[in-house]
């Protein structure tokens, strides 16, 4: 069974930083590449960033290029988000994600809140 779960989410000032993390079990995981991706409140769902199974290409929305950075550890079989000078416009549910080209995975979410 595939699970994914986040954690790192929290309370964070303006300008500040948070690392999330994601544990995934349950399949190959460094075969697959993985995503993170957020819901605000009232909105739908938005891509973050992707990373291949390598590790070694990672592709980013344009509003959080040189902000945020994702990577993995294939050897921990997790995934992480660094999110540097966090914006109130940042603030979402953030969501772990892959698909093995039938269906899609996600986590149960972590909560960012970024306070103005």
């Amino acid at each position: 069974e595939v699970q994914l779960v986040e954690s790192g989410g929290g309370l964070v000032q303006f300008g500040g930083s948070l690392r999330l993390s994601c544990a995934a079990s349950g399949f190959s995981f460094g075969s697959y590449a993985m995503s993170w991706v957020r819901q605000a409140p009232g909105k739908g769902l938005e891509w973050v960033p992707r990373i291949n199974g390598g590790g070694f290409s990672t592709t980013y929305l344009d509003y959080v290029k040189g902000r945020f950075t994702i990577s993995r550890d294939n050897f921990k079989n997790t995934v992480y988000l660094q999110m540097n000078r966090l914006k109130p416009e940042d603030a979402a549910v953030y969501y772990c994600n892959t698909y093995d080209g039938v269906v899609p995975y996600w986590g149960q979410g972590t909560q960012v809140t970024v306070s103005s």
